[in-house]
C-alpha cells in the first residue's frame, strides 16, 4: 500500500514527463500551431497588407467602393431587422404543438439546412429573365413578359435581399423559439383567466421575456450579414454593372479578379469600423447575462 502511494506520488510530481500538467501541454501545443498558422498568421499578414495609403486612396476615389458601401448598409438595415421581424412572428406561429405544425416547421428548416451552393443557384434560375421558371410561369399564365430580375439593378439588389432572408430565416426563428419555450406557462395561464387579448399577452409577457434574446440576436446577425458573401456572389455575383457588390464581394473581387490584394484587405477593413462597436456591445450583453 506504501509503495504504490509512494509511486503515485513520483508520477504526478513537478516537471516528471507523466505528470498531468505536462501532458496538458504536449497535447495543447499542436491546437496552437495549427491555431498560429491558420488563424492569426493570416489576421495579421492581412492587417499589414491592409496598411498601405494608396489602398484606401484608390477606394474612396472609386465609386464601385462607394456603391458597395452604401449597398452594405442598406443590405444590414432592411435584411437583418426584417428578418428578425419576421422570425419573431414566426417562433409564434410555430409555438403551437399541432402535428402539421410540426410537419411544417420540418420543411421550414429545409432552406438553412440546404447548402448555399444549389439552393441559391436554383434561385438564380428560377429568376432567369430569358427562360426562368417565374417569369415562364407568369407568360403561360397571363401572356406578360416577366421583369428583369437579375439585369435591373434595383431588382437584383431586392433578390439578394430577399435570399438572405429566405436562406437564414429558419435559423433565427427556431432560435426566438427556443426563448419563447423558456417562458413559465403559468404567465399565460393567469393571462387567459385575466381575459388578456393576444396581443396583450405578446406585449406584456412574450416580448418582455425574449426581449434580450431578441436584441442579442439582431447584433449577431448584423455581424454574421456583413460578411455574407454567397448571397450576393452566388446570386449576382456583384452585377449587373458592379451595381449589386457590397464590400465582402468587392474586396474578393479587387483581390482575385483585378489582383490587387493590398486593396482587397483594406475594402474589409473599412467594414471594421461598423462590426468592432457591433462586438464590443455584445460581448458586454453576454456578460450582463451571466
Amino acid at each position: 500500500m506504501a509503495s504504490s502511494i509512494s509511486a503515485l506520488r513520483i508520477q504526478d510530481a513537478p516537471g516528471r514527463f507523466g505528470s498531468d500538467a505536462t501532458w496538458g501541454i504536449v497535447l495543447v501545443i499542436p491546437y496552437v500551431v495549427v491555431f498560429a498558422f491558420i488563424v492569426v498568421y493570416p489576421i495579421v499578414y492581412g492587417m499589414v497588407l491592409g496598411t498601405h495609403p494608396e489602398s484606401y486612396r484608390k477606394l474612396f476615389h472609386d465609386p464601385i467602393y462607394l456603391k458597395s458601401a452604401w449597398n452594405t448598409l442598406v443590405f444590414l438595415v432592411i435584411a437583418v431587422n426584417l428578418k428578425l421581424l419576421i422570425a419573431l412572428f414566426l417562433s409564434g406561429f410555430f409555438y403551437n404543438t399541432e402535428t402539421w405544425i410540426r410537419w411544417v416547421g420540418i420543411i421550414f428548416l429545409l432552406p438553412w439546412a440546404a447548402p448555399s451552393l444549389p439552393s441559391i443557384f436554383s434561385i438564380r434560375w428560377m429568376f432567369n429573365s430569358e427562360w426562368g421558371l417565374i417569369n415562364g410561369i407568369l407568360f403561360r399564365l397571363f401572356g406578360i413578359d416577366g421583369p428583369l430580375w437579375l439585369v435591373k439593378p434595383g431588382l437584383a439588389f431586392g433578390l439578394v435581399i430577399a435570399t438572405h432572408i429566405w436562406k437564414n430565416l429558419p435559423f433565427w426563428t427556431l432560435i426566438l423559439l427556443a426563448g419563447r419555450m423558456a417562458i413559465p406557462k403559468d404567465r399565460y395561464e393567469a393571462a387567459n383567466v385575466d381575459g388578456a387579448t393576444r396581443f396583450q399577452v405578446f406585449r406584456f409577457i412574450t416580448f418582455p421575456a425574449i426581449k434580450n434574446l431578441y436584441i442579442t440576436s439582431t447584433l449577431l446577425s448584423t455581424i454574421w450579414s456583413v460578411g455574407d458573401f454567397n448571397s450576393v456572389y452566388l446570386l449576382t455575383g456583384g452585377g449587373p454593372w458592379d451595381a449589386t457588390h457590397v464590400l465582402s464581394t468587392l474586396g474578393i473581387r479587387y483581390a482575385f479578379s483585378i489582383g490587387d490584394i493590398p486593396t482587397g484587405v483594406a475594402t474589409v477593413i473599412t467594414a471594421l469600423p461598423v462590426v468592432i462597436p457591433i462586438v464590443f456591445v455584445l460581448i458586454r450583453r453576454l456578460r450582463e447575462g451571466d
